[in-house]
C-alpha cells in the first residue's frame, strides 16, 4: 500500500472540501465524489434518472470533449497521492482519467477557476470498472483546488486527494489556535499502534460520532503503553490541552501524559493524569518554551476521540 494512503484526504467533505463545478451531473450528483466512507450500492433502486449510484455520473456524451469536476480542497496542501475509485460503476465507468491541480487564493468563483493556471499531477491514465486506482503524485508546491477529468464520460464513485495540509496561518497572527488540528497543518508522524482506527482521526475537524472516528489501539499485553506523536502546525506554546474520550465507554485509557518535543529537548506539558471514559477533559498547562511536536502517551492502551492543543505560534506563519 502506498505511503500516501495514510495521509489525510484534503478533499474530504468533513474536512471542508466542496465540488464547486462540473461539466455535467445528469445521472448522479457531483457532491458524492468527496463523501466520507466507502461507496454504497443497492440493486434495482431506480429513480427518475435511472439506477441510483453513490457517486458522480455524467450523461453519455454525443459531442467532442470530455467531462470534468472541480474540487476545492477543504485544506490547501502538498498533494502526495490521488485515488480515483470507480466502485459499482461496471458498465458505465470512464476508460481514462487525469487530474490537475491549481493554487488560487481567496474565494474564487468557478469562472475564475476555469481561467487559472492548472498543473497536471496525474497524467491521462487507464481506468477499470468497479476498482480503486491509486496514483502517487510528485508535483511540488501547495495547491488549493483539483480538477478531475474523465474521458469521455461516465461515473466515478470517489475522489481522494491525500497530502499534507499547508493552510495560510497568517490570519492567526496574534491570536490563539489549535496547534494540533489537521486543518491548521498538524499531522501525526508516529504511532505505537493503530489496530482499530487511524491516529490522524484524533486531530480531525469536528466531534467523533462513534468509536471508529477516533484512534483506538489493540489490547496491550506486554506491560508497556501506547503513544502517538503530533507534529504541530508550527513551533508554538501550548496553553490548553483537550483530551476527549467521548464514545470510548469500556476502552478508554486509564491515564494520559503529554510531552513537548523541540529537537533533542523534552518538556513535560502534562504529567500522567487520570482519564474518565466517554468524557471531554480540559487541562490548563503551565508556562514553557515553544515546542514543535507533542507526544501523547496513553496508559496502558485504548482509544481517544480527539486531541486539541490550543496555544500560540512562536513566529508568524507555519512550516
Amino acid at each position: 500500500m502506498p505511503d500516501f494512503i495514510t495521509l489525510p484526504d484534503l478533499a474530504l467533505r468533513s474536512m471542508g472540501g466542496s465540488v464547486v463545478a462540473a461539466s455535467d451531473e445528469s445521472f448522479a450528483e457531483k457532491e458524492s465524489l468527496i463523501r466520507p466512507g466507502r461507496p454504497g450500492f443497492q440493486t434495482e433502486t431506480f429513480g427518475s434518472k435511472g439506477q441510483v449510484y453513490d457517486g458522480w455520473e455524467t450523461r453519455r456524451r454525443r459531442s467532442p470533449g470530455h467531462d470534468w469536476a472541480v474540487v476545492r480542497l477543504g485544506v490547501p496542501g502538498v498533494i502526495r497521492g490521488v485515488v480515483v475509485d470507480t466502485a459499482w460503476f461496471k458498465g458505465n465507468y470512464p476508460p481514462h482519467a487525469s487530474v490537475e491541480a491549481a493554487a488560487v487564493e481567496g474565494h474564487p468563483a468557478p469562472d475564475e477557476l476555469a481561467a487559472a493556471e492548472w498543473t497536471e499531477i496525474v497524467p491521462r491514465s487507464e481506468l477499470k470498472g468497479d476498482a480503486e486506482h491509486r496514483f502517487a503524485v510528485t508535483a511540488p508546491g501547495r495547491f488549493t483546488h483539483v480538477r478531475l477529468n474523465i474521458f469521455p464520460d461516465g461515473g466515478v464513485a470517489r475522489l481522494r486527494v491525500h497530502g499534507e495540509a499547508r493552510p495560510d496561518l497568517s490570519m492567526w497572527d496574534g491570536l490563539g489556535l489549535d496547534l494540533a488540528a489537521l486543518a491548521n497543518g498538524g499531522l501525526v508522524t508516529a504511532c505505537s499502534d493503530e489496530f482499530y482506527s487511524a491516529p490522524n482521526n484524533v486531530i480531525a475537524p469536528g466531534l467523533a460520532r462513534h468509536q471508529a472516528e477516533g484512534w483506538e489501539t489493540a489490547r496491550r499485553r506486554d506491560g508497556g503503553n501506547d503513544w502517538l506523536v503530533i507534529r504541530l502546525a508550527g513551533r508554538g506554546v501550548i496553553r490548553l490541552a483537550e483530551i476527549d474520550t467521548t464514545n470510548l465507554l469500556f476502552n478508554a485509557p486509564g491515564a494520559v501524559a503529554l510531552t513537548g518535543l523541540d529537537g533533542d529537548r523534552e518538556v513535560e506539558l502534562l504529567p500522567r493524569t487520570r482519564l474518565q471514559p466517554d468524557t471531554p477533559h480540559r487541562f490548563r498547562l503551565g508556562h514553557h518554551d515553544p515546542v514543535t511536536h507533542v507526544r501523547v502517551d496513553i496508559y496502558p492502551d485504548g482509544g481517544l476521540a480527539r486531541v486539541r492543543l490550543h496555544g500560540h505560534l512562536a513566529a508568524a506563519g507555519s512550516w
